[in-house]
């Protein structure tokens, strides 16, 4: 099972889009995918229309309580596609999970034992640098950081990429920094592309071709429980996603379609 996180300590730059929006195209693609829900807030939940008050486990009950994950999944959320899903409840493990052995590895010990369930896991982290975060990092073989087209998008990064360093040398020794995806790229502005051309310069390869557009329809698409490929497949910011997928798809080893209808 290949394990991917979004991470990004900054807010509002598209990690649960990202994710939430990857999932759903590779699982239409026959991809077996399990999509983690590591945000207390819970966006991914929702953005899949899993309501909260449902929910017997999550991913609280996981990483705090060692209960199963094959427990815990949220089955065929979509075909093919199963959530491990969060709630505000997750904002107290940041606390627990301190006191608790080996707590950087909770969240890859319980994959462990549902690792020939899926093909892709795709994991989306809190806006922090927590221990939260740092599960995801240490479960994961590789990470991909959101970063929107806006002044300053750099800021903050190399506190990231210090922090993935640490992992790898004491955790994750494995974690590749796989990509960097542009988001919310305005096309009527000049600062856009003067950011896409800075990130560029810092990454080179390591960037994504594809880049996220600021769009409506991706904003509207979760308060209606869907992704962008449901909502609107043909918008701009669905073809994004199609690209994307198909790019990382190729660096994982995965080939992305979108479903017949």
């Amino acid at each position: 099972m290949r394990v991917v996180a979004f991470a990004n300590q900054k807010g509002g730059v598209g990690k649960t889009t990202s994710a939430v929006n990857t999932s759903v195209i590779f699982a239409n693609g026959g991809h077996r995918i399990l999509l983690v829900d590591l945000d207390p807030q819970g966006n991914s939940t929702s953005s899949l229309g899993v309501g909260k008050d449902d929910l017997d486990l999550t991913a609280y009950d996981v990483l705090v309580d060692g209960e199963a994950a094959a427990e815990a999944v949220v089955r065929g959320v979509r075909p093919r596609l199963d959530l491990l899903a969060s709630t505000p409840v997750l904002a107290g493990a940041e606390v627990e999970l301190v006191a608790i052995a080996q707590r950087e590895r909770r969240l890859k010990a319980a994959f462990e034992r549902v690792t020939g369930d899926y093909d892709l896991t795709i994991i989306d982290c809190p806006p922090s640098l927590g221990l939260l975060t740092v599960n995801a990092l240490t479960a994961a073989d590789s990470v991909i950081i959101p970063i929107q087209c806006e002044f300053l998008a750099l800021e903050g990064v190399s506190q990231l990429i210090t922090t993935i360093d640490l992992v790898k040398r004491q955790l994750n020794p494995d974690l590749d920094l796989l990509g960097v995806l542009m988001t919310m790229y305005d096309a009527r502005t000049r600062l856009s592309s003067h950011v896409v051309a800075e990130v560029r310069r810092h990454f080179g390869e390591r960037m994504f071709e594809s880049i996220v557009p600021r769009s409506v329809r991706l904003a509207e698409a979760p308060s209606y429980g869907q992704s962008i490929t449901e909502y609107d497949a043909a918008s701009r910011g669905g073809a994004a996603y199609l690209a994307f997928a198909s790019e990382l798809g190729d660096r994982v080893g995965l080939t992305p379609r979108v479903a017949s209808s």
